[in-house]
């Protein structure tokens, strides 16, 4: 008599923000909806705000904007 030819395991999978001291950091930026122009990322907040601020500035009619957050994640089989 032989063996089993399959065996099948479930395994739980788990998903979290990466946050081990060498993941990608967070950033945000933005991105005018009027024109496609998006800010740089940053870690902080304030400097994506005040391109959005300048832009809609040097550009009125440009008053809708996208944030964009970049937040990285990794996933992790329970043993």
């Amino acid at each position: 008599m032989s063996g089993p030819h399959t065996v099948i395991t479930h395994k739980q999978w788990h998903l979290v923000p990466d946050r081990k001291p060498d993941a990608p950091p967070l950033t945000h930026a933005m991105k005018c909806l009027v024109c496609g122009e998006q800010s740089a990322p940053d870690r902080s907040w304030e400097p994506p705000q005040s391109w959005a601020l300048g832009h809609s500035g040097r550009n009125p009619s440009h008053n809708s904007y996208e944030e964009i957050i970049t937040r990285p994640w990794r996933t992790w089989m329970q043993p």
